[in-house]
């Protein structure tokens, strides 16, 4: 069975240690806006009426957030 991508971002939510607040702060460092409810009906069972799907984007902003939080923002290119 394959992970979707809300398998994903709840794993790396455990790992991390992550409440919504710090997820929807790392969203934020990568200028990607959610409100707590759409990042509560990520988590909710598939089944719920109130299930959303994980995106990809979404899930990419995250994992960029998280490289700009542990690293540090990108330097400027100099040309």
């Amino acid at each position: 069975m394959a992970l979707t991508n809300n398998d994903i971002l709840k794993k790396l939510r455990i790992a991390l240690s992550y409440r919504d607040d710090d997820i929807i702060e790392v969203l934020k460092l990568a200028d990607f806006e959610v409100s707590k409810s759409e990042l509560g009906a990520l988590f909710r069972n598939e089944d719920h009426p109130k299930y959303m799907d994980c995106g990809d984007q979404l899930l990419r902003n995250f994992l960029n957030g998280l490289i700009i939080k542990m690293r540090g923002p990108r330097p400027p290119k100099s040309k």
